[in-house]
């Protein structure tokens, strides 16, 4: 049996897939007064992150706090405390790549700490307040209803045993129109 071009047929279905992707790293500068002069700072981290992604007009925002805890001397280094803050953040993510045929009522947004808040960075200033630089990085994606297209084929027979060419004949120029912005360089 051999499937002509009378037998091919291109159905539309709907189904839910990435249509959105974007990526940012940031650096933010928090600056924290603890309740005495401090000396020496001993040490600063970040605990209790929390975040969620929210749809917004320019790409997706991750919306999150964390928790700074700096550890640090004070009383000519004689005495040692731990000041603590809570820090709101929003970070807006653009998104590099969007398929403009996505129904846009089905939209769904995700976003993953691909470094989570880290201080890379703290420093006392003359007047006592610790500044710290904290790092972070998100990966978002947008998954909504989209349309695809299938080529299906009237003829019910066993095709294991078929040698179908989807490809127009020529192997060698199968992937030249391929975007490589569309690829997830994430598939290691």
């Amino acid at each position: 049996m051999s499937i002509t071009d009378r037998d091919l047929h291109v159905r539309e279905i709907i189904t839910k897939a990435v249509c959105g992707k974007g990526r940012k790293f940031s650096q933010a500068t928090h600056s924290v007064n603890p309740p005495h002069t401090p000396s020496s700072i001993l040490g600063a981290w970040l605990i209790n992150h929390q975040y969620e992604a929210v749809k917004s007009s320019g790409g997706i925002e991750v919306v999150g706090t964390y928790d700074i805890n700096i550890w640090y001397s004070y009383d000519g280094n004689s005495k040692t405390d731990v000041a603590k803050e809570t820090v709101s953040y929003v970070e807006e993510v653009p998104l590099s790549y969007l398929d403009p045929k996505h129904r846009a009522a089905t939209e769904e947004v995700y976003a993953e700490a691909t470094q989570e808040p880290n201080c890379v960075e703290a420093n006392l200033t003359s007047d006592g307040t610790v500044r710290i630089r904290v790092e972070r990085e998100y990966r978002v994606e947008m998954v909504a209803e989209t349309k695809v297209f299938v080529v299906t084929t009237d003829s019910s027979g066993d095709f294991d045993d078929k040698d179908l060419d989807f490809y127009g004949g020529d192997e060698d120029t199968e992937f030249e129109d391929l975007d490589p912005e569309l690829l997830d360089d994430d598939l290691d």
